[in-house]
């Protein structure tokens, strides 16, 4: 039996991994977090009887003592203070990072350093203090499994290939719904029109994020620091069927890829029993309905957020966090349609000009640069 514990259960990857719980039912989920969806919560933990779950405000963890009154076995938490008691809950195997945002740097961290294996879905972690962390899984011997499609199919594609040399790895992305669309045309583009993704179904801002392809800079940040793979080789690719999730190139020129539906619930499961694999429900690829597999290279003066992650990577230090955290800030605005489309990467760019750079920066200076990037944007 297999036991986890899930930052963020009641989000899109949070919700798939407890599906995939109640399709094997050889997991016991063992500790939970969650923001305000208290109403889910309250669902999960009757029927998934974790022992801790933690909110993040003190007046939702009230409101779910009360909803489970009746289940006194259950502790409740709150704030970052309960999200590190659930990554380090011990009786817990592996943590899955489902939480979106800079919150889930501090639990993955205490994660670690209590043993736990991690099935990464939190981007941000590694994009801001992936200098820290994964130096600090290895030395403690700790798994850093992805969960993105992209990187479980780089990580797939790598297996048994370890002690061959990377040439180039070559990052897929569907184009989001606004592939071929000039800079003017996405001036007139409503949130309602980025939330329609073609092919994934995802949380509102990972959907927004991967409208710019901003999401997909981000994963090229997490890309260099899951597989050890300078900015120069790593190439993103436009697939707008989505049905080859990424490659690696080697140095002889050949590449390996990993297929599959667009189904998160596969890296997500794959992650979860690494190394074997399991029976999952679904769709498969039909290869005699594919009329065709089409690449392109993505627009980068239409798409300059990618273009900026590619430069931020580069000049690394604290400039990850500054692009992350002003797309925080202002995806969130766009969600609350207090700014237009097209000013998402204006805020980026602005913010990446103006914050102190700082080279190699803890994570109280992380910390601090997203407050800095904060007020700025305010």
């Amino acid at each position: 039996m297999r036991k986890i514990a899930i930052l963020g259960s009641t989000g899109s990857i949070g919700t798939q991994t407890l599906q995939i719980v109640e399709e094997q039912q050889d997991i016991e989920v063992t500790a939970i977090a969650a923001g305000r969806n208290i109403k889910l919560l309250e669902k999960q933990i009757r029927k998934f009887h974790p022992k801790l779950v933690a909110v993040w405000k003190e007046e939702s963890a009230k409101e779910l003592k009360n909803a489970i009154k009746d289940m006194p076995n259950v502790r409740i938490t709150y704030g970052m203070e309960g999200l590190i008691e659930v990554a380090t809950f011990e009786k817990t195997e592996i943590l899955v990072t489902a939480i979106v945002g800079m919150l889930g740097i501090l639990p993955t961290i205490e994660a670690i350093k209590a043993g736990k294996d991690i099935a990464l879905a939190n981007k941000e972690t590694l994009v801001c203090a992936g200098h820290i962390i994964m130096p600090l899984a290895a030395k403690l011997g700790v798994k850093i499994l992805p969960v993105d499609s992209e990187h479980s199919a780089i990580f797939q594609s790598l297996n048994g290939e370890r002690h061959n040399h990377i040439a180039k790895i070559h990052l897929t992305a569907s184009g989001g719904p606004f592939r071929g669309k000039s800079r003017d045309e996405l001036k007139t583009i409503q949130l309602e029109d980025a939330l329609n993704h073609p092919n994934w179904v995802m949380g509102k801002k990972v959907t927004i994020d991967s409208s710019t392809l901003v999401n997909k800079g981000l994963e090229v940040m997490e890309a260099h620091w899951l597989f050890g793979v300078d900015a120069d080789k790593i190439n993103v690719v436009v697939h707008p069927q989505s049905v080859i999730h990424s490659m690696v190139e080697y140095e002889d020129g050949a590449v390996i890829a990993q297929l599959g539906t667009a189904d998160m619930r596969l890296p997500i499961q794959y992650a979860l029993y690494y190394p074997a694999r399991r029976p999952l429900s679904g769709e498969r690829v039909d290869f005699f309905r594919l009329k065709e597999l089409t690449f392109e290279a993505p627009d980068l003066e239409v798409f300059s957020g990618l273009k900026m992650a590619f430069e931020a990577l580069k000049k690394g230090g604290n400039v990850p966090t500054v692009f992350n955290a002003a797309n925080e800030v202002a995806v969130a605005k766009f969600l609350k349609k207090e700014i237009s489309y097209l000013q998402i990467t204006e805020m980026i760019q602005k913010a990446i000009s103006e914050i102190t750079y700082m080279q190699d920066p803890t994570v109280e200076q992380i910390l601090q640069t997203e407050s800095m990037v904060r007020e700025l944007l305010r």
